[in-house]
């Protein structure tokens, strides 16, 4: 399975390490499962409040083009704070037969 981290900080206020802290996490779980990392994408200090994230769209771009069955996030708000965006991408990667998990 190819899986992709999907990690967010919001503010300045928060710590850089933040990233390295969820993508350690993620990595671990993926190995345990036995899933292929193969793209770690990062928004750093960008509020989850707009789905306008590089990262986050550069995400959506490489899923419409196949390049992945799987997106691994350590917490659902990493993936954005409006339940309206997150319902949208759930959607998006249903319809390619995407997961997301964790």
């Amino acid at each position: 399975m190819r899986a992709v981290i999907y990690a967010r900080y919001s503010s300045e206020n928060q710590r850089e390490a933040s990233i390295e802290d969820q993508i350690e996490v993620c990595r671990r779980y993926a190995e345990q499962q036995g899933w292929t990392v193969v793209e770690i994408y990062a928004d750093r200090a960008l509020s989850g409040a707009s789905r306008f994230r590089s990262a986050f769209q550069q995400m959506q771009a490489d899923a419409e083009g196949g390049r992945f069955d799987l997106i691994l996030a350590e917490a659902l708000d990493r993936l954005g704070r409006k339940l309206a965006d997150v319902a949208d991408l759930h959607d998006r990667l249903s319809f390619l037969r995407i997961g997301c998990t964790r």
